[in-house]
């Protein structure tokens, strides 16, 4: 058989490439991204169950206190995303401002005393009990919100890197020094990531690009070492078994979870990290107890429960009608793939415990919310697609 030529071979190539373009039904992303939303969410529900029952029983008589409490937070969240999965993203817009300016005084409220919340040192809740809300997680959405208009109206000047670059690098910067004032290193770092991912694909040039992610950098390792905290958490990532009773406590708990998990796991509701040995095991280190119980097999279900909201927020992004959802699509899969990364690798001990929860999973009220606000935002691109 002869070989085929270079015209036929260009034609299947074409061919191949034309039929990976070929749309999927209008609907298709819209009904997984909000399938992959439920499942991730009812099963955040029932490991928060397993993860604060012994906690929550010591604590408020109770084994379903803090499941009880996610509930209600997980029905107002659904409303959340409802609504916004309704309400026209175009016009998202037109709120862009005041919602900047009351994102902005709410995270100066949780500086003031009397007025914020602290919890283990760090001011980053407004509220009272367990009615609390975390302005830092509404922080990430304005920011997305500003990114994407500022980047859709000055589409003609994105050249023009101080047109369009230095307005959305001061709001970043001005959020940013809030957040590290509270402190909340996690949080700003998942915010810079949202903005550089965002100006990257909003074309703008790579050299300017490059310089304002290498002063990110810089600063960022500036904050790291000006706090002995800081310092000592970085030591605790690096060796935790330096100190296993103080910095390194959580990280060795947590992989003393994983590997009494094994591949099957102990058996739902069989993990012994959550009597005690693990803390913040519903919150912040939930993965985990996920990995305890239900063993390697769901650790990896998990992940690959995020890859395909990914993969599918992309598609989101790529077909989105217009410039502006695409932006939005964007930086609303960022978000939650980056927080996710950030809070997986911080349970296995890869990267520094950084405080920030597993989206859709952990238990926290103020973070549900407006994770699910901005996956309405996402459905509401995703059903409009080209």
């Amino acid at each position: 058989m002869s070989a085929p030529s270079v015209t036929e071979s260009r034609t299947r190539v074409g061919r191949l490439l034309q039929s990976a373009r070929e749309p999927l039904p209008r609907t298709t992303d819209f009904k997984v991204l909000w399938i992959l939303i439920i499942i991730l969410n009812l099963f955040g529900l029932l490991m928060i169950l397993s993860a604060s029952s012994v906690t929550a029983l010591y604590q408020y008589g109770s084994s379903w206190y803090q499941f009880r409490l996610q509930v209600g937070w997980f029905v107002l969240a659904c409303g959340a995303m409802f609504f916004m999965s309704r309400f026209p993203y175009e016009q998202l817009s037109k709120f862009m401002k005041p919602l900047l300016f009351a994102t902005a005084g709410l995270m100066v409220a949780v500086l003031i005393p009397g007025l914020g919340v602290s919890v283990n040192g760090s001011a980053r809740w407004l509220g009272w009990g367990p009615l609390r809300v975390q302005p830092s997680e509404l922080a990430k959405l304005a920011v997305i919100l500003y990114a994407a208009d500022t980047l859709t109206r000055r589409v003609g000047q994105i050249r023009d890197w101080k047109a369009v670059m230095r307005p959305i690098a001061v709001v970043f910067c001005g959020f940013a020094l809030l957040l590290m004032l509270q402190p909340n290193l996690g949080t700003t770092i998942i915010l810079a990531t949202i903005v550089l991912v965002m100006l990257f694909v909003g074309g703008v040039p790579i050299k300017p690009l490059a310089l304002f992610s290498g002063l990110l950098v810089s600063l960022a390792t500036l904050f790291a070492f000006s706090a002995p905290y800081r310092v000592r958490r970085l030591m605790a990532f690096a060796d935790p078994w330096a100190d296993p009773l103080n910095t390194g406590f959580q990280t060795i708990q947590s992989q003393v979870g994983f590997a009494n998990g094994g591949v099957l796991g102990t058996g739902l509701g069989q993990g012994r990290a959550k009597w005690g040995f693990l803390p913040e095991a519903h919150t912040d280190f939930i993965y985990a107890i996920i990995g305890e119980e239900i063993g390697l097999l769901g650790s990896v279900l998990v992940i690959g429960l995020f890859l395909a909201f990914a993969l599918y927020g992309v598609r989101t992004a790529l077909r989105s009608r217009d410039r502006f959802g695409m932006l939005l699509a964007t930086g609303i899969t960022t978000w939650i793939l980056i927080q996710a990364f950030v809070n997986v690798g911080a349970c296995v001990g890869v990267l520094p415990i950084t405080g920030v929860p597993l989206p859709f999973v952990s238990a926290g009220g103020s973070s549900l919310i407006f994770t699910m606000a901005a996956s309405g935002i996402l459905l509401n691109i995703a059903r409009q697609e080209r």
